[in-house]
C-alpha cells in the first residue's frame, strides 16, 4: 500500500455561485496545494459542450498549471484523439515538454468526450477517428521519437522529446492496446467499473515489453473522498451524487453544495444508482478507505499508482480529503 503513488484528475468543475474564471483558479489552486503536498501527477480532462465544465481546452489550462506549479507533473485525462491532428498535439506538448522539461504527461483516449452532435463539430473526420486511434498513437511515438525515425512531416518542436504517452479506457479494447504496445495503462474506474476487472487482467496477461516499460504499470481512477468520520464523508460525497444524476438528466448543473436529504431529492432509482457509485468508488475516514482500498486490491489485482477525483464542493475539505488519502496509504 505504501508503494502506490497518489495522482489526481480534475475536470474543472464550476462551483453553484462561481464563473469560469473562479473553476480555473480552483483548478490552479488545488494543483498547487497537491504539488506541495507531494502527489505524483496532476491530469486535466477534456469534455466538450458542458457547461459545468471549464476543460474543453486541454492543453492551455494544462500549461496555465505548469506555469502556477514547481515539481509535480502535469497531463492530459486525456487528449481525444478523435478531435485532434496528432501533428498538432505533438507541437503543443513538445513545446510544453521544452519549456517544463520531465513534467509534461500524455494521456490519450479513443473517445470523443462529448455528446455525438458535439463530437460532429469537433472532428476532422466524421467516420473513422475512433478507429485509427492505433495508427494515430503510432504517429504520436515517431513525432516524439529521435531524429532518425522521423519522416518528412516532422513535428518541431516535438523531436526527440521523448513525452510519455499513457493509454487511457474505460473498455477491454484499450487494454489491448496499452498491452501490446507496452505503454502505461489507465483505467477509468471512476465512471465505468463494468469492465475495469477484465480490462486489467488483459491489459497484465497480454503486456509486451517496450523501449518504455519491462513491465506492466498500472493507473486506476477513482472517486476518492475521505475525511474524518464515515458519517462526514458520505455527507460530502452527496456533492457527487448530485454531478452524476444531474449528467442522467441532461441538465449538467454547475457542483452543489452537499445535502443531508439525498434521498429527497432523488427519486428511487437515481438514489440507488448513487448507492452502486459509492460502492465503486473510496468513501469514508482514513481507516475505511484503507480497508476500501486494500479490498479493491485483493479483488482487482495490484496497481501502481491510484488517480484520484474527487467531487468536494468546499475547497479546504476538498484538500483536507486529498491530505487524508495520503496519510492512509502511509499508514
Amino acid at each position: 500500500m505504501k508503494d502506490i503513488k497518489l495522482s489526481a484528475l480534475n475536470l474543472v468543475p464550476i462551483r453553484e455561485g462561481q464563473n469560469d474564471e473562479d473553476a480555473i483558479n480552483d483548478m490552479v489552486k488545488l494543483a498547487q496545494d497537491l504539488d506541495d503536498l507531494g502527489y505524483e501527477r496532476y491530469w486535466i480532462a477534456e469534455h466538450y459542450n458542458a457547461p459545468n465544465l471549464v476543460s474543453s481546452a486541454t492543453a492551455l489550462l494544462i500549461k496555465h498549471t505548469l506555469e502556477h506549479t514547481r515539481r509535480i507533473k502535469v497531463g492530459s485525462g486525456g487528449i481525444m484523439l478523435p478531435n485532434h491532428a496528432p501533428l498538432v498535439v505533438a507541437e503543443q506538448f513538445g513545446t510544453m515538454e521544452t519549456l517544463f522539461p520531465k513534467r509534461v504527461d500524455l494521456g490519450l483516449g479513443r473517445a470523443p468526450g462529448t455528446d455525438m452532435m458535439t463530437a460532429s463539430a469537433l472532428r476532422r473526420d466524421q467516420h473513422n477517428g475512433v478507429y485509427q486511434f492505433p495508427e494515430e498513437v503510432e504517429q504520436l511515438q515517431r513525432y516524439f521519437g529521435p531524429d532518425h525515425q522521423q519522416a518528412y512531416v516532422r513535428a518541431y518542436p516535438a523531436v526527440d522529446k521523448k513525452v510519455p504517452l499513457y493509454i487511457l479506457g474505460s473498455s477491454t479494447d484499450s487494454a489491448h492496446l496499452a498491452a501490446r504496445k507496452g505503454l502505461p495503462y489507465v483505467f477509468a474506474g471512476h465512471f465505468a467499473p463494468q469492465q475495469m476487472k477484465e480490462s486489467l487482467q488483459i491489459y497484465i496477461k497480454l503486456f509486451e515489453p517496450s523501449e518504455v516499460l519491462n513491465e506492466p504499470y498500472v493507473i486506476v481512477c477513482l472517486n476518492t473522498i475521505v475525511a474524518k468520520t464515515d458519517k462526514q464523508a458520505e455527507f460530502l460525497a452527496s456533492t457527487m451524487a448530485q454531478i452524476i444524476v444531474s449528467i442522467t438528466r441532461g441538465r449538467m448543473q454547475p457542483m452543489k453544495p452537499p445535502t443531508d436529504d439525498l434521498q429527497g431529492l432523488l427519486t428511487p432509482r437515481e438514489y440507488a444508482l448513487t448507492n452502486q457509485l459509492y460502492k465503486d468508488s473510496l468513501i469514508g475516514s482514513e481507516e475505511t478507505v484503507r480497508k476500501q482500498l486494500e479490498d479493491f486490491v485483493n479483488e482487482y489485482g495490484e496497481i501502481d499508482e491510484l488517480m484520484a477525483i474527487s467531487y468536494i464542493y468546499d475547497q479546504d475539505q476538498q484538500l483536507e480529503s486529498y491530505r487524508r488519502l495520503q496519510h492512509a496509504l502511509k499508514e
